[in-house]
């Protein structure tokens, strides 16, 4: 099986889908861990996406928590918006 090439896009639909509430803080976190394990990024915002996935994979341990901000940093393509008002937000 191919592996899957992370993006920009594919990082702001996993956040998007945490903020509105569609999967949970530690499936977020089991997801971000796994890319950092197995998954490709895009050769384009290597180490953006590889920063971004490794914020997340961290999210769960309270000394590091996860902020509107750290959202806001992971949104390279701009489809995260400047205030909470991700629930409209279709990709």
């Amino acid at each position: 099986m191919d592996k899957q090439i992370i993006n920009s896009k594919t990082v702001a639909q996993k956040i998007l889908s945490y903020l509105r509430q569609e999967i949970t803080l530690p499936e977020l976190v089991d997801w971000a861990e796994n890319v950092m394990m197995e998954g490709d990024f895009e050769e384009k915002n290597y180490q953006k996406l590889k920063n971004s996935v490794s914020r997340l994979g961290v999210a769960d341990v309270k000394a590091f928590g996860l902020s509107w901000e750290d959202c806001q940093e992971c949104n390279y393509s701009g489809v995260l918006p400047q205030r909470p008002q991700y629930r409209d937000i279709r990709l």
